[in-house]
């Protein structure tokens, strides 16, 4: 099953290239992880909740047609950040191993729930992946299935992003050897996961 799902080369730039064909808001996607970094380092005046808000607000849209970003909505993604921004920050933002203790599987579960309860099995994901983007991948209801790690009820899909965390990690092993360090191979994963399972473009 995993082998089926591992793309070569050539489908990953071809998603790369269709993705950016085809879907304007990767824009948003590049200003709010500026946007990001900046407010983890203290160099703009917007709040790491708003520079969050500007992914969250583009790329889960159909997710506030029936939950309200307001005021409240600031406030309780807040919380969630300074709940968990040093743990996050100090251990998966600069991941450095190739596989997760059973301590850490614990940690990113408890993590995610945690988010997923504000934003979410989508929008925890996205929001997780803003904060540590080699370490935590985006996925979206039809990614999830088509990885075996189809959604459940709201607040119980922990274990399941754990094992998507596994498997994109393993796909960035096997894929890192004909990429530079530079290419976060999570972001071109997503590409290819979006533009296959999502969108069907390819």
């Amino acid at each position: 099953m995993l082998r089926q799902r591992m793309p070569s080369l050539t489908q990953l730039e071809e998603a790369h290239r269709r993705f950016l064909e085809n879907e304007p808001r990767d824009l948003f996607y590049r200003a709010a992880t500026e946007l990001t970094e900046l407010a983890l380092k203290g160099k703009t005046s917007l709040s790491l909740s708003e520079a969050v808000a500007v992914l969250l607000q583009t790329w889960n849209k159909a997710y506030y047609q029936y939950s309200r970003f307001n005021h409240q909505h600031f406030i309780d993604i807040d919380q969630l950040l300074n709940q968990y921004r040093e743990l996050i920050i100090k251990q998966f933002r600069r991941w450095p191993s190739s596989s997760l203790s059973g301590e850490e599987k614990t940690k990113v579960e408890a993590i995610f729930a945690a988010f997923e309860s504000v934003l979410g099995p989508t929008g925890a994901a996205k929001t997780l992946h803003l904060l540590a983007p080699r370490f935590f991948p985006i996925w979206d209801r039809a990614i999830a299935k088509a990885y075996g790690c189809a959604f459940k009820p709201r607040g119980k899909n922990g274990a399941g992003y754990r094992r998507f965390i596994e498997i994109t990690h393993f796909q960035c092993q096997c894929l890192r050897a004909s990429f530079s360090q530079k290419v976060n191979l999570l972001k071109l994963l997503d590409e290819y996961n979006y533009c296959k399972y999502t969108k069907d473009w390819l």
